[in-house]
């Protein structure tokens, strides 16, 4: 987001007019109508899941086209399923997750009184989408914002204008504009829509970029929930078995091309066993992608990050890092933006590839002696969105949790939790605040509203002034 836009004035364009139209025609409707009905809501989700059904295949070439060439069984796994699949999760704990809450009262000075915390609508709910999942992390959201009984604005990405066309032509066949609106970035509107004064806003992306989404957000003092990235290690212990984790961290790390916030940044690994590692990749990735241009493999999304990626490969062999691509043949296609997967070995500590977060099928593996060390390395940085421990002895998993802070953690695999309907997803520091799926994602997009009923007679009366001895007495016996 440019800097120049503390300084612009918005308030007047066409694009500024647009949003906050969109934006009075969905508070109006929440005005009108603040509480929806369990009914409602589920009909809401239905209509929601309904739609991904009906244009799954739409859906899939979409985003296909946005990155060039997207694996269409790809976006099946990591976008179409698990957005069906969460709604019909949510639609089986919605009534749990609506009822009042009891809680408890202090008999000393309340007797007969009750206190309960009602879930409530937030009201319109404004959502940042990124370009790499952009299916995923527009309407599980959306699950989540409806089930709370919200109405919701999503940004969708510059990179993805195919698919944010789609969403724009077909919502309003299942939802009216009052309800939910999608919006394409056409210039300027990521910084108009991060100015509005949501009731809640999620943004998903760079840390960058989430601290001007969260600086615009503070001038409304609108809540938000970031959930940003960072660089996500796999630590791989000297007693699990090497194959296994190198079969599970590369499927994880090549998945759309590594470009995933949650995906396996590099790879700590005990020095002994790298070799053996690199060997075993070379075998598991000529099998999985026979060639770069087979369909299975994803397209790198624009030529800015195809050029990163490549300059970052660059800079470490000039730097003395073994560059090792694991196909056969050419190591990139500038015509098709595709990358092949490479491991990096002993890249310097302040390069490119072990400083920045990747997003790209580059997997650099790092040696340790000490299991202490790696813990001391991962700490002395920002704290990752997840770490992903390889290990059978369950102290050794334990130790690992209870020393690297994390957003998240997948146990003897990477990138996992992230798809448990029932676990709350987010980030912690640098790689993001707030969470969303499970009931955490309903708490997050409901106001829990603590409302005390008070009884017939209140004890209270027996403090009211003018204080006398039966007062006297009634506090000597609270604050004995």
């Amino acid at each position: 987001m440019p800097d120049v836009a503390e300084n612009m004035d918005l308030s007047t364009t066409p694009v500024h007019a647009k949003l906050d139209a969109a934006l009075a025609l969905q508070r109006a409707a929440y005005l009108a109508h603040p509480v929806p009905t369990l009914a409602e809501r589920k009909h809401d989700l239905q209509t929601l899941q309904r739609f991904i059904r009906d244009h799954k295949e739409a859906l899939c070439e979409a985003i296909s086209a946005d990155y060039g060439n997207r694996s269409r069984h790809e976006t099946l796994l990591a976008e179409i399923f698990p957005a069906s699949d969460g709604i019909s999760h949510v639609l089986k704990q919605l009534k749990k997750w609506m009822r009042p809450q009891r809680r408890g009262v202090d008999w000393h000075t309340f007797p007969g009184a009750s206190n309960r915390v009602l879930p409530q609508p937030l009201g319109v709910v404004g959502v940042i989408v990124p370009w790499n999942f952009p299916v995923n992390l527009s309407l599980v959201p959306l699950t989540y914002i409806f089930a709370a009984g919200n109405r919701a604005m999503v940004k969708m990405s510059e990179n993805s204008r195919h698919l944010a066309r789609l969403l724009i032509d077909k919502i309003p066949n299942y939802f009216p504009p009052e309800k939910l609106q999608f919006f394409e970035e056409t210039g300027g509107v990521g910084i108009a829509f991060s100015q509005l004064p949501f009731d809640h806003l999620l943004f998903t992306g760079s840390g960058q970029t989430g601290r001007a989404v969260m600086a615009a957000a503070a001038r409304n003092l609108c809540p938000v929930t970031l959930e940003l990235g960072g660089k996500a290690p796999a630590i791989v212990c000297a007693d699990f078995p090497l194959r296994t984790a190198a079969e599970r961290i590369l499927f994880v790390k090549y998945l759309n091309a590594g470009q995933i916030c949650t995906s396996v940044d590099h790879a700590w690994l005990p020095e002994a066993s790298i070799a053996a590692f690199v060997a075993h990749a070379r075998q598991i990735v000529s099998t999985r992608y026979p060639r770069l241009d087979t369909p299975d493999y994803t397209s790198i999304i624009d030529e800015a990050a195809f050029e990163r990626l490549l300059l970052a490969l660059d800079e470490a062999r000039e730097r003395g890092a073994q560059v090792i691509p694991l196909l056969t043949g050419p190591a990139y296609d500038r015509a098709t933006r595709k990358i092949a997967p490479h491991i990096v070995l002993d890249a310097p500590e302040d390069s490119l590839l072990l400083t920045r977060e990747i997003f790209g099928p580059i997997l650099p593996l790092r040696g340790y002696v000490h299991l202490d060390s790696v813990i001391d390395s991962i700490n002395a940085g920002p704290r990752p969105l997840a770490i992903y421990p390889f290990s059978k002895q369950a102290d050794t998993v334990q130790l690992l949790i209870d020393r690297v802070m994390s957003g998240g953690v997948s146990v003897n695999d990477a990138l996992f939790h992230v798809g448990q309907h029932d676990l709350p997803f987010g980030g912690v520091g640098e790689s993001g605040m707030g969470h969303y799926h499970g009931v955490e994602g309903f708490h997050t997009f409901s106001k829990l509203r603590p409302v005390f009923y008070q009884a017939r007679f209140s004890a209270l009366t027996l403090l009211w002034p003018p204080y006398g001895k039966l007062a006297s007495r009634v506090l000597a016996f609270l604050t004995r």
